[in-house]
């Protein structure tokens, strides 16, 4: 629909508010005022579309090229507050105050712009700050809190989901993405070769979606400030790459601790081998044992623990 055009009769298509939701993402001109009136009467019906439906048309838009705009239409045509009230609720919520481009809104509307081109990351990308809204406390000295927002926005997430009816892949995913989304950005150089085993291990195959989410998460305006967290997102991949690289060719446990562990303890060949090696496993995860040592050494650790 181009702009000029008369007031469609979203009355009885509905689903032609969405559709053009997705050619505005899509790149047309937005519609006239009389043409977005005519598509906030016709918002409260979409509810009555299939969920299938709801989704398919919302994953258009943010697939687009000139996504934001069509999220802004969506929220000013009544939409957004229909289909997504938790992400509606956003808009001209103040991040820090007084700082309008700190606005969750429009931030989220960047961070899905920068997003890798994945309808995983880009769902992601769209919630990961809805539960801001809940969490938001003003201190005294006018600096303002998110506590735990990352964990409530992935409980909001678990109802969207089935109102969208996603699949359970799909909802496992993105609700983890959700929650873990400030991980990759706490990472600092001073991570012990341990930390960095143990995020890998921790974010497991969602980890190359969550380094995308991190870096498209960064829309600070200073002056290189973006470059730089890309650089540290961008270490710490490399670091987990390497430390893969060597665990694989200089395992973690030394060779032998298993028959150590059997002499030691008189245990006979069994799983509960395996079950004392993995204690020495976590522990090395957690940073309470050093990699590489002898096999006495991760015996003597055993002893400590109770477990033999």
């Amino acid at each position: 629909m181009s702009r000029g055009k008369s007031v469609a009769p979203f009355g009885t298509e509905p689903a032609g508010v969405l559709d053009l939701a997705a050619d505005v993402a899509g790149g047309i001109a937005l519609p006239d005022p009389a043409v977005t009136d005519a598509a906030r009467a016709a918002a409260p019906l979409l509810t009555a579309l299939p969920p299938a439906q709801l989704r398919h048309t919302i994953e258009k838009v943010i697939m687009g090229k000139a996504l934001g705009a069509g999220l802004q239409w969506m929220h000013d045509a009544g939409v957004l507050a229909t289909v997504l009230p938790e992400l509606d609720a956003t808009v001209d919520f103040s991040q820090e105050g007084g700082r309008r481009h700190k606005d969750v809104w429009e931030h989220t509307k960047l961070v899905v712009l920068q997003s890798a081109p994945s309808p995983i990351v880009r769902w992601s990308a769209l919630l990961h700050d809805i539960g801001k809204v809940r969490t938001r406390v003003m201190l005294p000295d006018g600096k303002v809190t998110f506590h735990r927002h990352a964990e409530v926005g992935a409980r909001m997430w678990e109802p969207i989901a089935k109102r969208l009816a996603f699949d359970k892949p799909e909802r496992h995913q993105i609700r983890f993405l959700i929650m873990h989304h400030l991980r990759a950005n706490a990472y600092e150089p001073g991570w012990t070769d341990a930390a960095v085993r143990r995020f890998d291990h921790e974010m497991g195959e969602h980890l190359d979606n969550l380094l995308e989410l991190s870096c498209a998460d960064v829309t600070s305006r200073r002056p290189g400030r973006r470059e730089e967290a890309i650089r540290n997102i961008e270490a710490l991949r490399a670091r987990i790459i390497a430390i893969r690289t060597l665990d694989a060719r200089v395992p973690p446990l030394p060779p032998g601790l298993g028959n150590a562990i059997m002499e030691t303890f008189a245990i006979p060949p069994s799983k509960r081998i395996g079950d004392l090696r993995k204690l020495c496993e976590d522990a090395i995860e957690r940073g309470e044992l050093e990699e590489r040592r002898e096999a006495d050494y991760y015996v003597a650790y055993l002893r400590t623990t109770g477990a033999v």
